[in-house]
């Protein structure tokens, strides 16, 4: 009968707390729904290729891959000017005897669906060739057949080498939402901590302003903050051994920009919760739909109102920044846009921060 008792007071507790009814019973109902949407959006990747002097039996044979959007570039500086600028995803050169293909590299499965393409179009093309060489033997009986000579392929990289998987594409944005995750987390909790057990009362009912206590919580954890941005940037690149064409520097910037977005989000949160279990589940609403939008699944295949939905996701622009610079170098002049809606964010949060405190207190 204890036991009972005990279960039942546990239960009437239970179905007190609506949030976690809602994260027990909607929650996954949400993700799984969300994961659904975006997966089937996202099913279908679209590789852009670019020919040039390619002959038209190959260039055919290329354009009748499904899922491969071929384009014949006059000029083999153009159109590796476009693959530069992510235009394309590679660009295939034929200069009359040997083939060149230059690969992006950026997505390792688009990569290998070149790979893969071109060789099924340099079969389909020697058959063609082939048929057509026995069609005029057959018309000149006693002249032997021309021997077809198999044109070399070149593989070239942008970044990376033939090794390059898809780890290392994910790795830069995987970095980004560690470092989102466990800064969400600390200053959320802490925060948590404080109202729990009366600090942040005792800190309210003196004269202090509501801005002060906001930023010296960010001061203080941002700190903390940066030095984790810092350990982790760190061991990712030379430890991980990710391979860097642009400056750790920006990596840097860009992860600690982040870190003051998390930890601004982390305090806003806080304000909801009544305890570490509440903000325990703000995980699932938060977090998980971010990694979705981050760029883990490609942004460029997903419909376009879930493309309205990823861009207010911060882990897009930190995605976005952070394969720009670790994957093709680019500089402030690329990821300005990424920094600058960064910095938004957290200007928002932090207002919204100052605003919040006045449930506790009102000056």
């Amino acid at each position: 009968m204890r036991i009972i008792s005990i279960a039942i007071r546990v239960l009437k507790e239970l179905f007190r707390d609506k949030r976690t009814l809602a994260l027990v019973f909607l929650a996954p109902l949400l993700v799984l729904t969300l994961m659904k949407v975006v997966f089937n959006s996202s099913s279908e990747v679209t590789v852009r290729v670019a020919t040039v002097n390619v002959e038209q039996t190959m260039k055919q044979a290329l354009d009748d891959t499904d899922h491969l959007k071929v384009k014949a570039y006059q000029s083999a500086d153009t159109a590796k000017d476009a693959l530069k600028k992510q235009k394309l995803d590679a660009v295939i050169d034929y200069n009359g005897k040997d083939y060149t293909i230059t690969y992006a590299n950026l997505d390792a499965s688009k990569t290998a669906m070149v790979k893969g393409a071109f060789a099924a179009a340099q079969i389909k093309t020697n058959i063609g060739q082939m048929s057509s060489a026995l069609t005029t033997l057959q018309a000149k009986l006693g002249i032997k057949a021309p021997t077809q000579v198999q044109p070399k392929v070149h593989n070239v990289y942008n970044y990376g080498n033939k090794n390059t998987s898809y780890f290392d594409k994910i790795m830069p944005i995987l970095m980004g939402f560690f470092v989102f995750l466990f800064v969400f987390l600390i200053s959320g909790m802490a925060l948590l901590k404080e109202r729990t057990t009366g600090t942040l009362d005792r800190l309210l009912a003196t004269p202090v302003k509501r801005s002060d206590i906001v930023f010296g919580y960010v001061l203080s954890y941002g700190l903390l903050a940066i030095v984790q941005t810092l350990i982790i940037v760190t061991y990712t690149i030379w430890v991980l051994k990710v391979e860097l064409v642009g400056s750790v520097l920006w990596v840097i910037a860009i992860n600690i920009l982040l870190a003051m977005v998390a930890l601004a989000f982390g305090i806003l949160m806080s304000t909801f919760a009544k305890s570490e279990f509440q903000m325990m589940q703000f995980i699932p609403i938060i977090l998980v739909p971010q990694i979705f939008f981050s760029g883990l699944i490609p942004l460029d295949s997903m419909a376009n109102w879930l493309k309205v939905i990823a861009d207010v996701m911060p882990l897009k622009y930190v995605g976005e920044g952070l394969t720009n610079v670790i994957m093709t170098g680019a500089g402030f002049s690329t990821i300005w846009i990424d920094l600058l809606v960064l910095f938004g964010f957290f200007v928002l949060l932090t207002i919204l921060n100052i605003v919040g405190l006045k449930r506790y207190r009102k000056v």
